[in-house]
């Protein structure tokens, strides 16, 4: 019997006249359904209790044991230098870098790598349509209230967090990213290790309501998120003028399926073809219940402004900064679902939603010399890697991402 939160309510509106029809008019046009198996969507519900134990073991014993600081230069020496490098290293810590450095049966590295390259060919627009469909999960208490407690996405330092989650996408898809020593692989064992102490705070507080949400950073809620980085952006890039195929799609869901285990995500239903994913991410749209309130909304308002030019800059970084901070709003108010934008105070984003509408027969263009022309593969993934690496440092500057939990609430 699956444990389902309160605020599920897939299966209320599933029986709706509107998601019947959707429903049927969808199987008659693809020839499949629009939702997973039943089955599947019970373990998706359940997994909303289900976590990391083996990370968790880990920050119980060091981190809440014997303080966040050494927690960290423990971490930090044995990412660095591997576990064996502490003579006296926790159990609870051999155990979890044991299943980290473990290939899983499932792992094939080629496919690793190529869905890292498609990842990297979108440039700086995927980690812009990444911050543009969390935007519509922040409805979701799950998802709203681990980042309005800690302050991670709101007020000042939504931008900053923006590029944090910036580098780390970076990280993982440059070439040996994910390997032994690959800047990717340590950066997802620190954001593993930073969900499991915000999880472990988090569920102490008393705003935190397990039954109604699940555990804070869940399975589930990571999931979906994975699949906000293959399926989503596989789809709706083509209306950027990305020409992503099913196979290209699909290894870019083998890519972030690696990531997750390497994060402690590792659900035994992980969508593993286009056709699957579609099928959670159509779930975890229906089974939303819009209960975020002020926290989802100071989530929301916060997000396209964070990229407003800063004062006291030069007119080099002020003409760039207000170009940005324009793309940023065009992009918002392209791919963010109108009825969202008009319900929450944002920025008027006419004319600048035209610019993916611009800039497409131009990428179209580009990728169709990128797929039919020798050599211009190569070229066009150079470029992107070059571009995007560009992009982060104008915004970030010589800041280094840290990837560590806040160490106070907000309230």
């Amino acid at each position: 019997m699956s444990r389902v939160p309160t605020e599920f309510l897939y299966w209320e509106k599933l029986r709706s006249p509107k998601v019947r029809r959707l429903r049927s008019a969808f199987t008659k046009i693809m020839g499949w359904d629009l939702f997973p198996p039943d089955e599947v969507v019970h373990k998706f519900a359940d997994g909303f209790y289900d976590a990391d134990p083996v990370a968790e073991a880990f920050v119980d014993e060091v981190y809440l044991g014997r303080g966040a600081a050494e927690g960290r230069a423990l971490l930090d020496r044995a990412i660095e230098h591997g576990v064996d490098s502490i003579p006296d290293a926790p159990e609870s810590m051999r155990t979890l870098f044991a299943e980290f450095e473990t290939p899983p049966e499932w792992l094939d590295m080629d496919r690793v790598r190529a869905g890292a390259r498609t990842w990297c060919r979108y440039g700086p627009v995927a980690f812009a349509l990444g911050g543009v469909t969390t935007l519509e999960m922040y409805s979701e208490n799950s998802l709203a209230k681990p980042l309005a407690l800690s302050g991670g996405y709101a007020g000042d330092s939504a931008r900053h967090r923006f590029l944090e989650t910036s580098r780390f996408w970076i990280d993982v898809s440059e070439p040996g990213g994910l390997e032994p020593g690959g800047a990717g692989r340590k950066a997802a064992m620190r954001v593993r290790i930073m969900h499991v102490f915000i999880r472990r705070r988090l569920l102490q507080h008393p705003e935190w309501d397990l039954a109604a949400w699940g555990v804070p950073i869940s399975m589930s809620d990571a999931t979906t998120t994975l699949m906000g980085g293959s399926v989503s952006p596989g789809l709706v890039l083509w209306t950027h003028g990305f020409q992503t195929t099913i196979k290209e799609i699909e290894d870019l869901q083998h890519f972030w399926k690696y990531i997750g285990y390497l994060m402690g995500v590792q659900p035994d239903w992980y969508p593993e073809d286009v056709r699957s994913g579609v099928q959670l991410l159509a779930a975890t749209l229906l089974r939303r219940a819009h209960r975020s309130g002020q926290d989802g909304r100071d989530l929301i308002e916060s997000y396209p402004v964070a990229f407003r030019p800063r004062p006291g800059t030069g007119w080099k970084r002020r003409l760039y900064d207000e170009i940005h901070y324009r793309v940023q709003l065009g992009y918002t108010g392209f791919w963010l679902p109108p009825w969202t934008y008009r319900r929450y105070d944002l920025p008027n984003p006419f004319p600048w939603l035209l610019i993916p509408v611009l800039s497409w027969p131009f990428v179209f263009v580009a990728e169709t010399i990128r797929r039919f022309v020798p050599g211009a593969d190569r070229l066009a993934y150079r470029q992107a890697r070059r571009f995007r690496e560009f992009w982060y440092r104008q915004e970030m500057g010589t800041e280094q991402a840290r990837f560590a939990p806040a160490e106070t609430f907000r309230r």
